[in-house]
């Protein structure tokens, strides 16, 4: 009876690891003497009375080959982790240099675009035009959401590469005193424009538009910092935003200027630039006052606007 019973219970399949710890232990308990009764003995003359009773050979031995099971599992679902994380890797790595290539093609369009620009202007035309000179399809072109518009971001941020590369080059500018090195950067960035002068309007109205008008702003804000940098200019305080509003203010001036001036050269822009700089580059005073009157507006705020008025302009 209790072999019956052992057997129907090693038949039976295993369900969770507490199962399986219970057939681990079930041999021992099959040979225990606590299943030798005389009944038993009786019926197996030929057995000595201490011998343990005889297993069939067909028996499973189910704690045997659960944890081969479990171990080829094991090994198995790693091996597929392994091979899914190399997928993975492998699909990212396809995915990135892909990118890298195509963005790649994008800048070789827009290299190109900038030598149609002359004739055709800031245009979607400048752009198929680039495209067909570097053998690309136009279809490129619908990747940029502002076609015309990526065409003068991208002019931007190569001439204020030029401009790091050109002051990182040349140790002479770093002998200049500050209103002269000024005057030298500003200049070098607007002689860039300077091919494209007679399409440079239609530029500015493309970064005056309300979807452009806020990287055309950090676009100017960075050149400016720049410039700055280059001069050695540590300011922490208020003056940090004055002198960038300064000299935002000369450069965006001199940028129009530029557009009327017919003298040779841009000899004129070159003097309006020296002379506006000449002007503004007192900082212990220009500076001081701009600050004088931030600090006025920042007093007057809780006052009266006449009170105010009576404090910036007494008298």
């Amino acid at each position: 009876m209790y072999r019956t019973a052992a057997r129907r219970l090693l038949h039976c399949p295993s369900r969770g690891n507490n199962s399986r710890l219970r057939f681990y232990h079930l041999p021992a308990i099959i040979n225990s003497s606590r299943f030798s009764t005389s009944a038993n003995s009786h019926s197996s003359s030929n057995q000595t009375p201490n011998q343990p009773p005889h297993i069939p050979p067909e028996t499973p031995c189910y704690a045997n080959s659960t944890s081969s099971s479990s171990s080829s599992s094991s090994s198995t679902s790693t091996a597929e982790e392994a091979h899914r994380h190399e997928s993975r890797s492998s699909g990212g790595g396809a995915a990135r240099q892909a990118k890298v290539e195509y963005e790649d093609e994008q800048a070789r369009l827009l290299q190109a675009s900038l030598r149609h620009v002359i004739r055709l202007g800031w245009t979607e035309a400048a752009m198929i035009a680039g495209a067909r000179e570097v053998g690309l399809s136009p279809s490129i072109i619908g990747s940029f959401p502002r076609k015309e518009a990526a065409l003068v971001e991208f002019f931007m941020d190569e001439c204020l590469q030029r401009l790091i590369d050109k002051i990182d080059s040349e140790e002479e500018l770093k002998n200049l005193i500050p209103s002269e090195h000024i005057s030298k950067l500003v200049r070098i960035r607007l002689e860039m424009q300077a091919p494209y002068i007679s399409k440079w309007p239609q530029a500015l109205s493309i970064q005056a538009q309300p979807l452009n008008v806020s990287t055309s702003f950090k676009q100017r804000a960075m050149l400016i910092d720049e410039i700055w940098h280059a001069v050695g200019d540590e300011a922490s305080d208020i003056d940090w935003y004055v002198k960038r509003t300064i000299l935002g203010g000369i450069y965006s001036t001199t940028e129009v200027y530029m557009l009327t001036d017919s003298s040779p050269e841009f000899r004129d822009t070159w003097a309006f630039l020296n002379d506006r700089v000449k002007d503004a580059f007192d900082l212990k005073k220009a500076v001081q006052e701009a600050k004088y009157f931030a600090e006025a507006v920042g007093a007057g705020m809780g006052n009266s606007l006449q009170g105010f008025m009576k404090k910036v302009f007494p008298g």
